[in-house]
């Protein structure tokens, strides 16, 4: 029907018709797919959620005399520094320390309640223009003779400050629940026992890789929206899994392709990059990503077209302490978002744990650089692969 190049010459002269993903659907909903195909040149979708394999590679610029740093503190927060001499990559989930070695915190609302700062709340805070105190122990070399070094960063005293992601973007996810008689404290946040509650992580027929199955759309170079700013999908995420099993109309039943991501930290909006606690699991990262698809074909508007109703997840019980645990069945997202499930007859609460409403804002954000102008679609350089195994480690020592 039309090129990406036929596309982005409507986006630089302002006349491209961009829809929200959901936007697109009522639009099937009333004219059809061909005919929205004709109309429609872009689609954009998005998602807020947590997404715990994310961090940050900061270079601080070198001291006088030099350092070589093997150790390092941001805020407290161990930062990698197994590379160059003041290169840093810290992880979203890294906890941080106090000067006895002991988890510290980040505040105390409750007596009982204990929120340990993290990673992501550090890269949240560099974003948000805040100062963040650093503390290094170096290798005393004959180029780098410093043993140690302190001071405060922001993100306008460093060189290079970017997200790179090694895992975002789940094409589908689990719901968690526990059957056990004890609550849980899971990466889905607490598990309430006797099937207390549930909870999904995945946004449903709003996420982006749901509305391109097959990652026909997307590949190595793509631009998107990342933490608002712009950034790239660098490769494919860690744990990708794109030979899932698969409904027919291609959606995955489970967890399947995963994506990484990259992008310059400096240009993005602490709106859309959160540090986050887990109660008993530790912290994490909000962050928002955004997708354009763009309307090549009316496969695309097709595919794009699927509804919550059409789309499920498996239910997980997490109180089996094992890698593959026993599952309830699948469940539409469609319930899932009406808020109760039943399971086993009873009739079970459910809640989302990325945010339905910053999802949409996501895509509404992206729309509106795409119809400013601003924002143009990029040729993958290559695709995601299509059929990569997922490999369990079986082999292990118990220390």
């Amino acid at each position: 029907m039309r090129s990406l190049a036929e596309i982005n010459d409507k986006i630089s002269r302002k006349h491209a018709v961009v829809l929200t993903v959901e936007e697109l659907k009522a639009r099937v909903v009333e004219v059809g797919i061909t005919q929205t195909a004709k109309e429609v040149d872009v689609v954009t979708t998005g998602t807020f959620e947590p997404m715990e394999s994310s961090g940050a590679i900061i270079n601080l610029g070198h001291t006088d005399p030099p350092i070589k740093i093997r150790r390092c503190w941001l805020d407290g927060v161990p930062a990698y520094s197994g590379f160059g001499a003041v290169d840093l990559y810290l992880g979203a989930t890294q906890a941080a320390e106090a000067a006895d070695g002991e988890e510290s915190r980040l505040s105390v609302s409750e007596p009982k309640t204990q929120i340990v700062k993290g990673g992501g709340h550090v890269i949240a805070d560099l974003i948000a223009g805040k100062t963040v105190q650093l503390r290094a122990v170096g290798q005393v070399t004959d180029c780098y003779p410093r043993a140690n070094f302190e001071t405060t960063i922001s993100r306008e005293t460093i060189n290079q400050f970017y997200l790179f992601n090694p895992r975002n973007l789940y094409q589908n996810f689990i719901v968690g629940v526990n059957g056990g008689d004890r609550p849980l404290f899971t990466y889905l946040g607490p598990l309430q026992p006797r099937l207390g509650n549930a909870v999904y992580s995945n946004p449903g027929a709003i996420s982006p890789l749901f509305n391109d199955p097959d990652l026909q759309l997307i590949g190595i170079g793509t631009r998107i929206f990342l933490g608002g700013g712009v950034g790239y999908i660098a490769w494919e995420g860690t744990q990708h899994f794109p030979l899932q099993k698969r409904l027919p109309n291609q959606t995955p039943i489970g967890p399947a392709a995963t994506l990484a991501l990259i992008g310059d930290a400096k240009q993005m909006n602490p709106q859309w990059v959160r540090g986050c606690y887990f109660k008993s699991y530790g912290p994490s990262l909000m962050l928002g990503v955004g997708v354009p698809l763009p309307v090549l074909t009316e496969a695309v508007v097709a595919n794009c077209a699927v509804q919550d109703r059409d789309l499920v997840a498996p239910i997980v019980d997490f109180s089996i302490p094992r890698r593959v645990r026993p599952t309830f069945g699948l469940v539409s997202y469609a319930q899932l978002k009406s808020g109760r499930m039943a399971i086993d007859g009873k009739s079970v609460r459910v809640a989302p744990l990325a945010s339905i409403a910053l999802s949409r804002q996501v895509a509404r954000e992206l729309k509106q650089w795409i119809e400013a102008g601003t924002f143009t679609l990029t040729e993958p350089v290559a695709p995601i692969p299509q059929e990569r195994s997922f490999l369990p480690q079986d082999r292990w020592t118990e220390f």
